[in-house]
Order: C-alpha cells, then structure tokens, then sequence
C-alpha cells in the first residue's frame, strides 16, 4: 500500500485544506459522497420498518439484513478482482446502478421471492461499489493529498448522512399527510424509501462526469486470492488481529442494524426524533474519530485507547438496553457509539504497523473478511431471537462478545512495541 499518512498530531494541526489541491476527479468523488450520504440515509434509516409494515416477522428482516453481507462475502475477492480489470471508475459506477435499481426492486415488488433476489444482487453492487472507493480514491491524489482526501471522504460521508437523517425523519409524517394515510404504513414507507432512492441516485452523475485516467507511475493492481488469504491466515500476527475484529463483527451484527427498531419498540418514539437520534449519533461518531488518535498519543498506546474505549462502551451498551427512560438510554446510545467507533481506525492502524509493508492489502483483506463473516449470518440470528425472545438477550450476548473481544486485544497485544503513524482504515463499526 502507500506510505502511511502523518502522525495523528501533526496532521490534525496541519489540516488545511487552502493547501490542498484536489483534482477534477477527486472533487467530483467527494460531491458523489455528499449526494449519496444526504440521499440515501433515508432509506436505511426505515427500510426495517418497511420491510415489517408489510407484514413480514423479525426473522424475514433478518434474513434480508443478512443477504447482502453474504453476497459481499462469497463475492467480495471476485469482485475485488472484477474492480482492477474494469478500472474502478466502471467499477463503482456498475455497482451504484445495481445498487438503486435493485432497491427499486426491493421498494416496489409484491413477490417475496423477488425481494430476496433483488436485495442478494443489491448486495453484489454494494460490495464492487464500496471495494473499489479506496483504490480509486489512492489513484486520483497524490501522497501529499491523499491523507486529507480519505479524511475529508470519511467526514463528508458522516455530516451528509446526519443531515439526511434528520430531514428523512421528517417525511413519514409530511407524506402521511398529503397521502391521507398511517405515517406508519407499508404505503409511506415505501413513498420514502423511493423518494430517498431518486435523490441518492443523482450520486451516479458526479461519476459520470469523470474522466479515466491512467494508473499513477508505478501502481499495479495486486489481486487477493483465496490462495493468498489462506496463506495469511497461517500467519499468527493475521490469526490476532482477525479474531477481535471477529468478534466485533458478530457482536454489533446481531444488535447494531436493529437500533432503529429497538427505540421504536421499546419508547415509541415518532419517526421525526428517530431521524434527530440518528443524526446526532453520527456527528458524534466523527467527533470521536478525531479524538481517538489524541487520546492514544496521550495514553502512550493504540491498544490501551482502544481497550479502554471499547470497555467503556459496553457500560453504555448494557445501560441502553435496560434502562426503563428514554433520555438516559437516548444518551447511553449516543456515547456508546461514539466510543465504540472511536477505537476503529487507532485498531486499523496499530493492525497495519504490525503487517509488513508488501502484506497490507492483503491483511486488510482478511479483516475485511473477518468482519463480513460476523455481518453475513448475525442479522438473520438477531431475528431469529427477536421474534422468539424480544431484544434483551441480545444486548446480553453483544456486551460478553464484545468483552470477549476487549480481552483478546489486550491479551495480544498490550506488551507489544508500537509504532507511529496510522493507515489505512479496516471496517470496524460497533
């Protein structure tokens, strides 16, 4: 991979972007994001409930929340492969199409078997969309550029989808209005989940609008194989890394994507604070994204900050889900979040410092894996139990796989040397 960007303290003071100069491409791919991110949050901040408006139990949702990340797993080294033949700029426009037209599909069809069909291909562009943003984003910036373009990515993505959920949350009861029906029906659910479909497809015209330009002086396209993904799961230092970022997977993936249903369910809140909620917890996410690395350069260690935060949160998690009050679980939500994913990128990091310079895409591959094995069967487990045993098992379990994770880590890697200076990011939501 590139050399990796600047030490946390000094590319956060340097951060000025009247020193940057981005290219046509890079622009055009950041308004793309900021479209998309306004767009489409709406469309995953109620598409559980439309998927239960119509009739379906927890277990069907559980099955179509898992579906994509199963396709993303069994396809994801095809398709990554796919993305450096075809070019990336093909590679995430195919993946955008298939991405809206499928979930054009999945708002409109009556068939269940449909559904399931279009939402497994929805997840096929999804994968090739999203495994092509960051060989695309390396090959329009320079290595002086290319730290503050993956940053400014990362914050246009959050600021775009806290503003899209906070105007989404207003439309169920706006369209409910003018259409004469429930706010709460499979009819303005699915006016909202097109609506938010039409908007977030305006992201493909910024790609369109780029022109291809040859690979940078140098850059080859290294293609992940099976062959080499099992070759690096016999290394010990990938078998560490893989199994806390396993267990996270696991754990958020039974409980994470259902959040929305959760505080519906549980304090029958109106849609337009669920948008507010949502909104508010991705701002505090970015906030904790950039806190996280001063506070490891404080603590003197990636490992400690990130035992540390993640051990916090599971305190928020466990108040979130059984306390009786709206404000404090509201709150508990909002610094859970925060102080999970405040630990993802300072793990992304301290795992690529470990990883030679030749293995870290490949590294970042396994990870990438791990954490989509957890998301492929966790979604359809969680409805599973949901629909037999309600939420409070499943906050149970999260908090010991989560702590099971917290102590993996520290077991790890507490006594190892570290280095400065982060890298590439791993997916790594909780």
């Amino acid at each position: 991979m590139e050399q990796a960007p600047p030490h946390p303290d000094s590319f956060w003071s340097r951060f000025d972007l009247r020193e940057v100069r981005f290219g046509r491409n890079a622009r055009l791919f950041l308004l793309s994001t900021l479209i998309d991110g306004i767009g489409f949050s709406g469309s995953q901040l109620f598409f559980n409930f439309y998927i239960l408006s119509l009739g379906h139990g927890r277990e069907f949702l559980g099955l179509v929340n898992s579906i994509p990340f199963f396709t993303g797993l069994v396809l994801g080294l095809p398709l990554g492969a796919l993305s450096d033949r075809i070019g990336h700029r093909r590679a995430m426009l195919l993946g955008l199409a298939l991405m809206f037209s499928m979930f054009a599909v999945v708002a409109i069809t009556p068939s269940t078997v449909v559904l399931v069909g279009a939402i497994a291909l929805y997840g096929v562009g999804s994968t090739l969309y999203y495994l092509s943003t960051t060989p695309f984003m390396a090959g329009v910036s320079s290595t002086e550029d290319r730290p503050y373009l993956f940053s400014l990515n990362v914050a246009v993505q959050t600021v775009s989808s806290a503003a899209g959920n906070l105007l989404a949350g207003f439309l169920p009861g706006w369209l409910g209005l003018m259409l004469a029906v429930p706010a709460d029906g499979p009819v303005v659910y699915r006016s909202v989940l097109l609506l938010s479909l039409a908007a977030g497809s305006l992201s493909i015209v910024p790609l369109i609008l780029m022109r291809d330009q040859k690979a940078p002086a140098g850059a080859s396209a290294q293609m992940t194989t099976v062959r080499k993904v099992v070759r690096a799961l016999a290394l010990p230092v990938v078998r560490k890394l893989g199994l806390p970022n396993l267990l996270i997977g696991i754990g958020a993936a039974i409980l994470i994507p259902y959040m929305n249903v959760f505080f519906k369910e549980r304090f029958g809140i109106p849609d337009s604070m669920l948008g507010l909620l949502f909104g508010l917890s991705a701002i505090l996410t970015a906030a904790g994204t950039l806190i996280g690395p001063r506070l490891a350069e404080r603590m003197g260690s990636k490992i400690r900050a990130v035992v540390m935060t993640q051990g916090l949160s599971i305190a928020f998690l466990l108040l979130l889900g059984f306390w009786p009050g709206l404000i404090v679980a509201a709150g508990a939500h909002l610094i859970r979040a925060a102080l999970m994913n405040m630990a993802a990128p300072l793990y992304s990091a301290y795992g690529m410092e470990r990883a030679p310079l030749d293995q870290r895409a490949l590294i970042s591959s396994v990870l990438y894996l791990t954490w989509q094995t957890g998301w492929a069967f966790g979604p359809y487990v969680s409805g599973f139990v949901q629909e037999r045993w309600g939420f409070g098992p499943l906050f149970v379990t999260t908090s010991i796989v989560y702590a099971l994770a917290v102590a993996a880590t520290w077991v790890f890697f507490h006594s190892e040397q570290e280095v400065t200076g982060p890298a590439d990011a791993v997916p790594r939501k909780g």
